[in-house]
């Protein structure tokens, strides 16, 4: 009998223990982005090294703004297409990153809003995001998508990074820029 209790302590506890590790880096990384609050990265996409590609050889731009303790917003801009933003929330048992796309007049597109929410622990560098159901159904292709966001240590640079059905498909790596 005793073996029992000792198997509902654990069942009970050990879940428990993971949740709270996992909202534990979850606002850690959350700390993390809102620390570079105000600052601006930039750099170049580092694949696909495929000129068709229509990031490929544009200036990235991510400015990291609007943070607040449940949202961090982070314009991101391609060469001079500034219709995106990248939105990451806090949420009850994670992170929700969201892709904000907007016309120049500042009407939504057609494609906007989709992303994920976290589903794993991460660290307090680097989260990813799996794509949600309403990702699925906005764009069937992309319901395998995987987001990754990190940070350097030293919070110097910024890697976004995109997999689809398990394979590298974007990655761009940006450095902070100082106000010299």
């Amino acid at each position: 009998m005793k073996t029992f209790y000792w198997f509902v302590l654990l069942a009970v506890t050990f879940p428990a223990i993971a949740s709270q590790q996992s909202t534990t880096t979850h606002q850690d990384f959350f700390d993390n982005i809102a620390a570079a609050c105000g600052e601006t990265f930039q750099g170049y996409s580092t694949f696909p090294d495929n000129p068709e590609h229509d990031l490929y050889g544009k200036l990235l731009v991510a400015h990291v703004t609007a943070c607040t303790e449940q949202e961090i917003r982070i314009p991101f801009i391609v060469g001079e297409d500034a219709s995106r933003t990248w939105i990451i929330t806090r949420t009850q048992d994670g992170l929700m990153l969201k892709h904000d796309h907007r016309h120049a007049d500042g009407q939504p597109d057609e494609i906007t809003n989709y992303g994920g929410t976290t589903t794993a622990a991460g660290s307090a560098l680097s989260q990813s995001f799996p794509a949600d159901q309403f990702t699925a159904e906005l764009i069937p292709a992309a319901a395998t998508n995987v987001w990754t966001i990190s940070l350097s240590e030293d919070g110097q640079s910024l890697t976004y990074y995109l997999e689809r059905d398990g394979h590298p498909r974007f990655k761009a790596q940006l450095t902070k820029q100082t106000n010299d």
